[in-house]
């Protein structure tokens, strides 16, 4: 995984990163890959609760804010908090991007886009399902 500009408080090296995570997720989190459209876990999901950073448990987005944009991701409109997160721009795979990331250690969790629902502040958040935990309310 490519260095950050942050120092996080979440500290781990990439061999600790691999113990603790599952070979899928590791890829996604750590060396910033991403999952095939409409086969992750919470893409349908409809119930209340919070998803969690599957690195760390860091709470990022609540349900209230989830919804069906058809991209073939979880789709959100905001973090739970703006700590949550952090943005940083993308340059990858000859596309133009805002990369986000665990605010706690770092990881990799999808990408931020201007096209989300107007009402709803026009922002989307595509998140891989496999860089999240869902705890239900």
């Amino acid at each position: 995984m490519k260095k950050n500009h942050k120092s996080y408080p979440i500290q781990k090296t990439e061999e600790e990163w691999k113990k603790e995570l599952d070979p899928t997720s590791f890829h996604v989190l750590r060396e910033k890959g991403t999952e095939r459209p409409f086969t992750g876990e919470y893409y349908l999901n409809k119930e209340t609760g919070i998803y969690e950073c599957k690195a760390c448990g860091n709470e990022i987005f609540h349900s209230s804010s989830k919804y069906d944009s058809g991209c073939g991701w979880p789709a959100f409109t905001e973090p739970v908090s703006p700590d949550a997160i952090e943005v940083q721009m993308d340059y990858s795979h000859f596309m133009i991007r805002e990369e986000i990331l665990c605010g706690k250690c770092g990881s990799h969790l999808g990408h931020r886009f201007p096209d989300g629902p107007k009402n709803r502040g026009g922002i989307r958040y595509c998140i891989n399902s496999v860089s999240m935990d869902f705890k239900k309310e």
